[in-house]
């Protein structure tokens, strides 16, 4: 497979569902320092995923789609994107014990 850099896309969805984890991690857990390392984790991680988006197993699912999920695992959620063309793009990061097959 070809080595690529990808364009980064975060749509608004992934940055819903991350402003609501990080807000129970600071706010429910009383504990902002955990929140503000998850994101630079989250982050570090989107990051360095755009050297080699595609070149990892596309996520499993039931549902027929134009383009496949890939996944990113950070702690005890995933991140979901896609790529169209050259750009990665960002969707949604869950909780991995929900029923995500319902969620995406």
């Amino acid at each position: 497979m070809e080595h690529r850099k990808y364009e980064l896309r975060i749509l608004p969805m992934f940055e819903r569902d991350l402003n609501g984890i990080v807000d129970y991690i600071a706010f429910h857990l009383k504990s902002p320092q955990a929140a503000e390392d998850f994101v630079e984790e989250v982050e570090k991680a989107i990051y360095k995923r755009l050297d080699s988006a595609e070149a990892f197993a596309p996520y499993p699912s039931a549902k027929k789609r134009k383009h496949c999920y890939y996944g990113i695992r950070i702690k005890n959620y995933i991140i979901f994107y896609v790529v169209v063309g050259n750009v990665m793009e960002v969707r949604r990061i869950l909780y991995q014990k929900r029923n995500l097959e319902k969620e995406l």
